[in-house]
């Protein structure tokens, strides 16, 4: 049994199946009516109509009856409470007293929520986690380690997913997703660098900055800072800067006399990724 988000439709999910244990993907595709589901709005949580059709389902009576209802309503409790995106419970035992139990558990937290629950976050293995991803998260920035060859550092989730498109039109794939987020000053972009370049499969490194709030030559400044302040850098560096004072960021980049390359158009950045990939 578990409780998972169904996210094409913005619910809750309660699934479960007599059949558990290891071979449950089997069940699901060779008997999938041995797989059944509730939807949960979660405006009103698990209705007691529903938990009492699990139980149904489920082809138990008498105590044994009373006792999933109960069961059923915990796990979504507890997948609700915790901020979870996933609380899975496989196997269910029904004891030969009626009792149910949860034999073995999988509970996934939604990093987003952990600082309502400082007592979840107190027993977070930081080890258990890519030591990469880690200290993106000191330095405040959302970074998500891929497989490609083509580091990519922008400012909006958007902004990345275009940017990830672009990479992948012009012949390389992205190395990683990385979102300095609107205030990307000086710091933030040399630490991002530093993350980027922690990938040895990294051959080259896009940066994609939208100067909405943020002044792009002010980035511009930055990305010359850290370059510098980095020390040689044996990648490719490309900067698309668009928006306020873009012109004056590309003036600054081309003159700094460093191997950046400087782009304002989309269709600039993606000949020049074509270009370094090549």
């Amino acid at each position: 049994m578990s409780v998972l988000l169904n996210r094409q439709k913005g619910h809750t999910i309660l699934m479960y199946s007599p059949r558990g244990g290891m071979d449950i993907e089997k069940v699901a595709e060779e008997t999938p009516d041995q797989i059944f589901t509730e939807e949960i709005d979660p405006h009103v949580g698990l209705q007691p109509f529903q938990a009492r059709k699990v139980a149904f389902n489920l082809g138990l009576g008498g105590e044994a009856f009373k006792n999933m209802v109960k069961f059923a309503s915990a796990i979504f409790d507890a997948y609700d409470s915790c901020d979870a995106s996933l609380v899975e419970i496989n196997p269910v035992f029904k004891t030969s007293d009626n009792k149910i139990l949860a034999a073995d558990a999988k509970v996934v937290i939604d990093n987003n929520a952990l600082f309502r629950h400082p007592d979840i976050a107190a027993i977070r293995d930081l080890d258990e986690d890519d030591p990469i991803e880690v200290e993106a998260t000191r330095n405040d920035l959302n970074y998500v380690k891929l497989d490609g060859n083509v580091g990519c550092m922008v400012n909006g989730a958007g902004l990345a997913m275009a940017t990830m498109d672009i990479i992948k039109l012009s012949g390389g794939d992205p190395a990683n997703f990385l979102d300095v987020g609107g205030s990307a000053n000086a710091k933030r972009v040399e630490e991002g660098f530093r993350i980027i370049l922690k990938d040895p499969n990294v051959k080259a490194i896009l940066v994609n900055i939208f100067g909405g709030i943020v002044r792009c030559d002010r980035v511009a400044q930055g990305v010359v800072d850290a370059y510098k302040n980095i020390g040689e850098i044996r990648v490719p560096i490309i900067v698309r800067l668009q928006g306020t004072n873009a012109e004056e960021g590309k003036k600054r980049i081309d003159e700094s006399g460093l191997k950046v390359h400087s782009a304002i158009t989309l269709q600039e950045a993606a000949a020049l990724v074509r270009k370094v990939v090549k």
